[in-house]
């Protein structure tokens, strides 16, 4: 009798023939999770089974797993022998710390190997036997039970167990190719960049910073929100631009209410440009529509024309209080609120202009030669290798 995690997937199931490779990817991703633990991971029908977990690290190991993309829940289990004696003594010491008083419960069991000689409905009935005759305080109840006590036989072994967490679902990323994630200090990008890769999508990140008129402080705080993130999305690199220049450009040549909307579409095309050097498909920003002048259908039109390569909003339909809780919930929020200014949040026009027009802006951007100070920007960006395993 061994502790093992037993690891269940929803949404690779439907993947037919390519299956398999969305499997092998997920088990990559609970590998690249555990390594630290050095665990020994297998796939077998439908389930990932975790071995060979030090006893004070199964608790570690499961909230790590339940962290990963693709996963949909987890379960301490036993892993016996396939034999009715087995399973028995197993259930009866999963149930002992829940025993200690009156509680209900239920007993389910799926039977993999139908060459067991018993069929699911027989353990369910004869395990509930066992258990109301081991423990007085224990009661059924197949509707609502407190405690729901489980029997997986598979080709090899048996599994008990007695507990389910809930994983994060979605996809193992790197399933579904690599995107640029254009991220500030705020609450809603690291939000986009997590709800991206929850599809499966790899993550780099870029980050524009406007040394003096931003702190250290502000780029300390977006390299903590990428850690985070990372924890969720696997190793970053995180691209860290000056872009002083060309907002002192864009402020001092260009028409004061369109400054905000100038600044978002010269950050996507340097954001492209990296993104082009480094492998990623597309663009990720963590607007919605309307919650900002620079968020107006009109100027997200704007923004877009500057770029050839598709733009990802994830939170594109949600209200702030919907973001909000999401960045409390993946553990952002707490970070992206401290009060350290990023270049989002200089320079802001006294009336910025809501409905603008592209070729307008495109003619307001020819104002100046900003292709010297996009190459600079580029030439000085420094590149973090951010990894999950890394949170200060």
């Amino acid at each position: 009798m061994k502790q093992v995690l037993l690891v269940r997937y929803a949404e690779i199931h439907l993947k037919g023939l390519n299956r398999p490779y969305f499997e092998r990817m997920l088990v990559d991703r609970m590998r690249d999770a555990l390594l630290p633990l050095r665990a020994r991971i297998e796939r077998e029908q439908g389930r990932v089974f975790v071995y060979d977990l030090p006893e004070e690290s199964i608790a570690e190991a499961a909230a790590k797993i339940c962290g990963v993309f693709g996963v949909h829940s987890v379960s301490p289990a036993l892993c016996v022998e396939k034999n009715w004696d087995s399973i028995r003594t197993a259930a009866i010491s999963l149930v002992a710390p829940d025993a200690d008083k009156p509680t209900t419960f239920k007993c389910f069991a799926k039977r993999s190997d139908k060459r067991f000689p018993m069929t699911s409905e027989q353990i369910c009935r004869e395990l509930g036997h066992v258990l109301l005759d081991a423990y007085e305080t224990l009661s059924v109840d197949v509707h609502h039970p407190a405690l729901k006590v489980t029997v997986e036989v598979r080709q090899q072994s048996a599994f008990v167990f007695t507990k389910e967490m809930l994983g994060v679902g979605g996809m193992p990323v790197g399933t579904n190719g690599k995107a640029m994630l254009l991220i500030s200090g705020g609450i809603d990008s690291p939000v986009a960049g997590y709800m991206i890769a929850k599809r499966g999508v790899a993550l780099s990140a870029v980050h524009f910073y406007s040394y003096p008129y931003t702190s250290e402080r502000a780029r300390d705080k977006v390299v903590e929100l990428t850690k985070i993130v990372a924890r969720y999305a696997g190793e970053i690199d995180l691209y860290l631009v000056p872009f002083t220049e060309i907002q002192l450009a864009i402020y001092d040549r260009c028409p004061s209410s369109e400054t905000t909307v100038l600044m978002r579409r010269l950050m996507m095309k340097i954001a492209e440009r990296i993104a082009n050097q480094c492998g990623a498909q597309a663009l990720v920003t963590g607007e919605a529509i309307g919650q900002v002048a620079s968020q107006t259908m009109d100027s997200l039109a704007c923004t877009d024309d500057a770029v050839s390569l598709p733009v990802f909003r994830p939170l594109i339909g949600f209200d702030k209080e919907e973001i909000v809780e999401r960045a409390q919930k993946i553990g952002t929020f707490e970070t992206s609120i401290l009060p350290f200014e990023d270049c989002c949040t200089v320079f802001v026009p006294q009336h910025p202009v809501t409905r603008p027009k592209v070729e307008q802006l495109r003619q307001s951007e020819a104002l100046v030669d900003f292709e010297p100070m996009i190459e600079s920007a580029i030439a000085a960006t420094e590149c973090m290798k951010i990894s999950q395993f890394v949170l200060d």
